[in-house]
Order: structure tokens, then C-alpha cells, then sequence
């Protein structure tokens, strides 16, 4: 039996919520199996249930990577990144703006995870995984910036860097993502 992927997706996010929220850094730990197979959550198996918080979270970013087009479309992607260089107000007004041009169904996607993430930093306290270490984490599976070989230049990491303070803008706003 196939699953539907946007049921598994939110069958991961809520196992998160159920089981990983607050474990220390639950997102940054390097876990020695890696996520549970992709072929078994497909088929229906129950192996998320077993799965640490850090497994289940590969499976989300490897969710994001394997979408055919990256979640935050290319198209915005510079007027994203010229958003997030204004002054506070005005970064996240534009950036919400911005966010208007996107899918009806990628707002609904964003906002169910970016509340998601925003729990999570919530917790802080506890999982040591705050609003700006989420975005970093998520900033390039949710913009497809790569497979990590390409060498890191200056231009490449002031990229990684605008990247992730758009994504800390919508998480920590992500009730006004096309609004």
C-alpha cells in the first residue's frame, strides 16, 4: 500500500511534535543510521514510532530536498535575500509580502511547518534549538541550495547566511505567510 506523501508529511511533523520536541537538538545530532528508509515509510510500515527525533527530522529535510522545485521558488529567492538586509519592520513586512506571490499550496505547506518549527523554538529552553538554529538547519533543503560539495566560498556563505535569516524571518512570523 503507497502512502500519500502530504499524510506522511504530516505524520512526521506530529511524530516530532509527539516525541522530539524537546530533546537537546534534536535536528543537529548526527545519527549513525541515518533516517529510517524512505521505501518503508512509502509502503506504510510503522517504523516511526521506533525512529529517534533526529531520524524522523532527516526524513523532513529530505522531504524538502526531493521536491522537484525548491519550496521557496528561485524566482524569489533575491527578493527574499534583499528583504532580510532592511531594518527589522520593514524586513519582515516585505518578507511577508513576498510570501504572497507564492503557491496557494506551498503557503499551506509553509505555514504548517514553519508553526511546526516554531513550537520547536518555543522549547528552546529545552532542546537547545532556538528560531536561528532551525533556520540554519532548514534554510537549504527549504531553498535546494545544493548537495554540501561545492566549495564554500564568501559569496556562497553570505548566500547560506541570507538564506537562513529568511527562514528565521518566517518562522518567527510564519502566521502572516500570505496574508
Amino acid at each position: 500500500m503507497k502512502v500519500d506523501r502530504n499524510i506522511l508529511r504530516l505524520a512526521v511533523v506530529q511524530h516530532l511534535r509527539d516525541n522530539g520536541i524537546k530533546v537537546k537538538q534534536w535536528n543537529r545530532i548526527n545519527c549513525n543510521r541515518g533516517p529510517p528508509g524512505r521505501e518503508k515509510v512509502d509502503q506504510g510500515e510503522k517504523c516511526l514510532t521506533l525512529a529517534p527525533p533526529c531520524d524522523v527530522a532527516g526524513l523532513i529535510k529530505q522531504f524538502f530536498r526531493e521536491l522537484p522545485e525548491p519550496v521557496l521558488p528561485v524566482e524569489l529567492h533575491e527578493a527574499l535575500f534583499r528583504a532580510q538586509q532592511l531594518q527589522n519592520s520593514e524586513k519582515i513586512s516585505t518578507t511577508l509580502l513576498i510570501s504572497c506571490l507564492l503557491p496557494e499550496k506551498t503557503i499551506d505547506t509553509l505555514h504548517y511547518f514553519l508553526n511546526f518549527l516554531q513550537n520547536v523554538s518555543l522549547r528552546s529552553k529545552d532542546n537547545k534549538m532556538d528560531a536561528s538554529n532551525l533556520a540554519v538547519v532548514f534554510a537549504p533543503n527549504l531553498f535546494h541550495s545544493g548537495d554540501g560539495s561545492e566549495k564554500v566560498t564568501s559569496l556562497a556563505e553570505q548566500r547560506l547566511h541570507l538564506q537562513a535569516a529568511t527562514v528565521h524571518t518566517l518562522i518567527d512570523n510564519f502566521d502572516g505567510i500570505g496574508m
